[in-house]
């Protein structure tokens, strides 16, 4: 059973680089289906306990809040190969960094300069965090040159000492 599993991956792997070729004979790129929603994002330091956040986005004359739902900010982490070459079976785990983080979606979310005004607090509702920016939401590539841009989106750091920035 083991020999047919076996049989079986060499055959899926090399269709697979016999059509990776041929995409790249093409001269075509190859866009994936990645989406990239306009909004902003928030990444909070570990130490600072949060648990909520609310930004109010503020563009050509109107102001819009919205709460941002937090979560336990990860990082992937290199658990190394086992072996050499493309045989090699290499993983990695993910662990959380003590942070957190949060995604605000805003469709219209503009790429032009927006005021945003910060609230980050603790379970009990106590602020932890605020802050004011000025800044431009930037159109990004997710999918790769040629692929059309996502919406437009500002990330926004809070350091361990509660200072909030636009990245």
């Amino acid at each position: 059973m083991d020999t047919v599993v076996t049989g079986m991956r060499r055959v899926i792997v090399s269709w697979c680089l016999v059509l990776a070729g041929c995409v790249g004979c093409s001269g075509a790129a190859e866009c994936t289906a990645i989406g990239m929603p306009a909004g902003i994002g928030v990444d909070v330091a570990s130490g600072l306990p949060a648990h909520t956040a609310e930004v109010e986005v503020c563009r050509e004359g109107r102001c819009e809040t919205m709460a941002v739902e937090l979560r336990p900010a990860t990082e992937a982490v290199d658990d190394g190969c086992e072996g050499e070459g493309p045989d090699a079976v290499c993983s990695a785990h993910v662990r959380e960094t003590g942070g957190t983080t949060g995604f605000a979606d805003l469709p219209d979310l503009p790429d032009r300069p927006v005021e945003v005004r910060l609230v980050v607090s603790d379970l009990a509702g106590e602020t932890l965090a605020t802050g004011t920016v000025r800044a431009t939401p930037q159109w990004g590539s997710p999918n790769g040159p040629g692929c059309g841009a996502g919406g437009p989106q500002l990330h926004l750091d809070v350091a361990s000492d509660g200072t909030v920035a636009a990245r």
